[in-house]
């Protein structure tokens, strides 16, 4: 039984993970779309780079936003209608945002309108990883026993990464060998579509997973959430975690700060934390970063691809220690690592030293990132928060994420310009103040059920 339970619950968060795969997939493809964008609608109509860099960045807007929403859309839609409807966006962003001409445009003859539609299809798309980021690791967390909770929750990094990588080799694939002058008209088209494909993969797997028992039981199906658990975990296991669910469904109460604010805040300070220490910098600037270092254009985005591989050897090894060596260890080594390359990097900066030491530190605070706060945060904010106020607690949580995100990317390209010591010094600092805040106040969640969460919290309140 427990052989086919592992399996059962394994194969349901593959399916889950799929959003993570599109989270990753939407944020990364506009990267082989840049240039291509800029020169048919922000050139072609005269504008600058700050309009440049408000449509590049416009699915960030999308992102905070349906970080906002998804909370309450789990609440009311559920967590798997919640991702089905996430898969529909993302399908209906990728072909708008290819194809934005359609019923409204002349293509081949970019206006202002058009710049419009373009953007609003690239915030649908942006809304879809909004939701898909907080409803994802809840979805996960919520169907996977306490024992294998930090493993599963962890394979939605690795899909978003992996989603990241995938969507790289894609833009390549559409763009190798062909004219700039077809990337500019035709190229940037498919590599947006390309995205429809595994949308509509997602949507139609998700119609084979359950809804999850937490949620059910929340709203008074308890046959439908004991049948879930009793497959998941066995019948005799089941019914003594259905007896802490309908507990707690039974005793909570439904407000925010029902088990204090201190519960909010952690998981405010988690998110914001994972994008203070600058990884998306790392993400999304790296072939700027190793430009600006001296490499060539081919070389790199050669060292772009060896870092998204690293970035994913390093997000496996997290799957495998999560639950043996707890939370906590994870992100207090990490975030030492993180610290040691990015103040490594500053330094090297100050002395205009430029080589493979680089290389070396930024691959060493990205793997140190990437082995915790890349999926051990995510882990964390789907379980500490108690059962009735989590669809809430993770909007939050997930809302502040995007808005630090778009924050420490929005800056960078100023702070480099001031000095570029002193940026990657911040980063560094912010490591060591991400150290200091799991060592002080974040909690051991290892082994605990999703109900215990609320004796933790009561105690602390």
């Amino acid at each position: 039984m427990k052989e086919h339970s592992s399996l059962y619950v394994v194969g349901i968060t593959m399916v889950a993970t799929l959003g993570g795969l599109l989270f990753g997939y939407d944020t990364a493809v506009i990267s082989g779309a840049e240039k291509s964008i800029q020169a048919y609608l922000i050139n072609g109509l005269g504008l600058g780079t700050l309009a440049h860099g408000a449509t590049i960045s416009s699915a960030l807007i999308g992102c905070i936003l349906g970080g906002m929403v998804s909370g309450l859309l789990a609440s009311k839609l559920g967590r798997k209608n919640s991702l089905l409807l996430s898969a529909f966006l993302f399908f209906f962003s990728s072909i708008g945002s290819g194809w934005p001409e359609a019923f409204f445009f002349t293509q081949g003859h970019p206006t202002m309108g058009l710049l419009f539609m373009f953007n609003f299809y690239r915030i649908i798309g942006g809304i879809g990883v909004g939701i898909a980021s907080a409803v994802v690791p809840m979805y996960i967390g919520e169907i996977a026993p306490a024992e294998m909770r930090g493993r599963l929750v962890s394979l939605n990094q690795i899909a978003i990464i992996s989603g990241m990588l995938v969507v790289y080799f894609v833009n390549y694939g559409i763009a190798h060998g062909q004219t700039v002058e077809w990337i500019n008209a035709i190229g940037w088209r498919w590599m947006f579509t390309s995205a429809a494909i595994p949308s509509a993969i997602f949507a139609v797997l998700l119609f084979f997973v359950p809804e999850t028992p937490r949620y059910l039981a929340l709203n008074n199906q308890p046959d439908k959430a004991m049948a879930i658990l009793t497959k998941i975990n066995g019948k005799a296991k089941a019914a003594f975690i259905f007896l802490d669910i309908k507990k707690s469904v039974e005793a909570s109460s439904q407000k925010l700060f029902a088990f204090g604010k201190l519960v909010v805040v952690i998981g405010i300070l988690l998110s914001v934390f994972q994008q203070f220490v600058g990884i998306n910098v790392a993400l999304y600037y790296a072939p700027r970063i190793f430009e600006s270092m001296g490499s060539g254009k081919d070389t790199s985005m050669l060292q772009t691809v060896v870092m998204g591989l690293v970035n994913v050897v390093f997000s496996a090894l997290a799957v495998f220690l999560v639950d043996k060596h707890g939370r906590k260890p994870l992100l207090m080594i990490g975030s030492i690592g993180m610290a040691i390359g990015m103040f490594a990097i500053g330094a090297l900066a100050f002395m205009k030293i430029i080589g493979i030491s680089t290389l070396v530190f930024i691959i060493i605070y990205t793997a140190s990132f990437m082995m915790s706060w890349g999926p051990v945060c995510w882990v964390l904010i789907s379980e500490i928060f108690p059962n009735k106020i989590r669809g809430r607690a993770i909007a939050i949580a997930v809302a502040a994420q995007w808005a630090a995100n778009y924050f420490i990317s929005s800056t960078y390209p100023a702070m480099m310009e001031f000095s570029g010591g002193i940026t990657y010094w911040f980063y560094g600092l912010m490591s060591i103040l991400s150290f200091i805040f799991v060592w002080k106040i974040v909690p051991e969640t290892k082994g605990m059920t999703l109900e215990a969460m609320e004796g933790l919290w009561l105690k602390k309140k």
